[in-house]
């Protein structure tokens, strides 16, 4: 099969091509996927998880991507809940080849449903921004209608997500970003901006749950913001930030089909979208990881047509 291929840590993404690998067997409990869409995160390529097993043996070449939206065409020993020719979308293992590739390998827990009349774009695009915008809000920061939510980066792939999800759940979302991304966190969501090169971020208020994807001073600053009770929930690692009275929690995102079932059913009713900045072919991934110039929204591979 033709993958995308991740040959030199020192490299980092000038060492990524497009060759043929082997296509993936399943294990016990696994199924194989023929991969329509795959998304990534610019980042990933600095994770461990990319290079590494988890006892920390080299593991390269690798395949990197880990949301993946595609039809089951093998099982695994062992593998129930799925079938072959099903739609499937979901989070792959962090330490095993990803999706960039024609055909994946993935335990069959970490993935759900895709239902018929969302398209496998839409549904690669969902995984990782809408379980960690799920996980930070509902089962971390415990948000509740009436409450309210400052959301950090909500025009982002992963704060868009946040602000209409929390908007949704009937909390009132005050958005972040820099000035030129005010009118898009606005169309996500968002009830008041804070442009954070102009305006004080101080000036917004107590708020209950402070969603950070940015970190440092920003996290720090939010910290101070929060009622007695309260929640920062992070995805920017481990801070020394600490409300008073309050929670801090950086979380790493997590597969999950009961949630992904939720997040892909409010897809269908219309409550929410994704935010699809480029689609490329496989062919074009390795400019993908390499873009000249940065990409507002998520970038999905189309791998099968």
């Amino acid at each position: 099969m033709r993958a995308i291929v991740a040959t030199d840590q020192a490299a980092g993404a000038a060492g990524v091509k497009l060759m043929e690998r082997p296509e993936p067997q399943a294990a016990i409990n696994d199924v194989v996927v023929q991969i329509h869409a795959s998304a990534f995160t610019g980042d990933e390529l600095t994770w461990p998880s990319t290079w590494t097993d988890r006892a920390g043996r080299d593991r390269t070449p690798s395949i990197p991507g880990h949301e993946v939206a595609g039809v089951v065409t093998a099982l695994g020993y062992g593998t129930t809940g799925l079938s072959i020719g099903q739609r499937v979308f979901g989070l792959t293992d962090w330490y095993r080849d990803g999706t960039l590739a024609e055909y994946v390998a993935v335990e069959a827990r970490n993935l759900t449903p895709l239902p018929g009349d969302v398209d496998f774009t839409v549904g690669a695009a969902l995984v990782m921004p809408g379980l960690t915008a799920w996980q930070g809000l509902f089962e971390h920061g415990r948000l509740r209608a009436g409450q309210s939510v400052l959301v950090h980066g909500a025009a982002g792939v992963v704060g868009s997500m946040a602000s209409q999800l929390a908007r949704a759940a009937g909390a009132y979302v005050i958005g972040s970003g820099r000035a030129a991304a005010r009118q898009a966190a606005l169309d996500f969501g968002a009830q008041e901006f804070v442009d954070l090169d102009n305006d004080a971020l101080e000036d917004v208020g107590k708020v209950d749950l402070v969603f950070d994807v940015l970190g440092g001073h920003i996290a720090k600053r939010s910290a101070g913001m929060i009622r007695a009770g309260g929640t920062l929930v992070t995805i920017a690692g481990p801070t020394e930030a600490r409300p008073s009275g309050g929670l801090t929690i950086d979380f790493v995102v997590e597969a999950d089909r009961a949630q992904l079932g939720e997040v892909v059913q409010r897809v269908r009713d219309g409550r929410l979208r994704t935010n699809i900045g480029k689609v490329a072919v496989l062919d074009d991934a390795v400019a993908a990881f390499n873009p000249t110039k940065r990409i507002k929204g998520k970038t999905v591979i189309r791998v099968h047509p």
